[in-house]
């Protein structure tokens, strides 16, 4: 599981340097490293998608994951999950409901926690090394998280590294659940989950370099579906 701790690891390291450096780093760079950072994931995107073995079982795992993920509205539900935190934060702290400044903390504060731990290459990468063993994924995003944290804790302190704990909670929980279902898969059915991962991947870069808001979150289920899909598929078709 060497994946989830690194990733958090970088996480709270990179939270630590970025509350040190405090407003020392220039605008231009916090508003440049996220542009690197999505085009890192475009790359991890296309690398995983040339894995592919039955191109129309992933095709139909993300239509059909994107049609389940519309129709119970993830997205939405999540953006709703997050506004209930943020009342629940302005209601623990009552004294700074009405001061802007402490508003805002508390909304880039959860924001940056869903970004962190519910991420789409954060829950491809742990059920990824959950069924194949490698870290790569995870190390990956460990590199990108330990910029971002930088660039978050600038601005929001050391609080940022307090984010580790429940990124690597949930992290260790989906490396454990996939690693149960090893032994159920196939090279084949991996192959077809890895390019799933990789198109989810590709949204994620573009969404990250804000050309395109793709809903990474509706995405997610297609995860479920490509296994079954591609066992199906190689069952009825070879």
């Amino acid at each position: 599981m060497l994946g989830p701790f690194v990733n958090s690891a970088a996480l709270m390291t990179g939270a630590i340097a970025g509350g040190l450096l405090g407003c020392l780093m220039p605008r231009r760079v916090k508003e440049a490293l996220p542009l690197t950072c999505g085009v890192i994931a475009l790359a991890i995107g296309a690398l995983l998608v040339n894995k592919v073995h039955t191109l129309p079982a992933v095709a139909l795992a993300m239509i059909g994951g994107a049609l389940i993920g519309e129709l119970l509205w993830l997205e939405r539900g999540l953006e709703l999950a997050i506004h209930w935190v943020q009342k629940r934060f302005e209601r623990a702290n009552p004294v700074d409901r009405n001061n802007p400044r402490a508003e805002g903390f508390i909304v880039k504060f959860v924001t940056i926690s869903v970004l962190f731990c519910a991420s789409g290459m954060g829950i491809f990468g742990s059920t990824h090394e959950g069924m194949t063993g490698e870290p790569n994924i995870l190390l990956a995003k460990s590199v990108l998280d330990f910029f971002t944290a930088m660039i978050f804790a600038t601005e929001l302190g050391f609080s940022v590294a307090l984010i580790a704990l429940p990124q690597i909670a949930i992290q260790s929980t989906l490396y454990f659940g996939a690693h149960l279902l090893m032994p159920l898969t196939t090279p084949e059915m991996l192959a077809d989950f890895s390019a799933c991962g990789g198109i989810i991947m590709l949204a994620t870069g573009l969404r990250i370099c804000g050309i395109k808001i793709f809903p990474i979150v509706n995405m997610l289920p297609a995860l479920l579906l490509v296994m079954p899909i591609s066992a199906t598929w190689a069952h009825f078709f070879g």
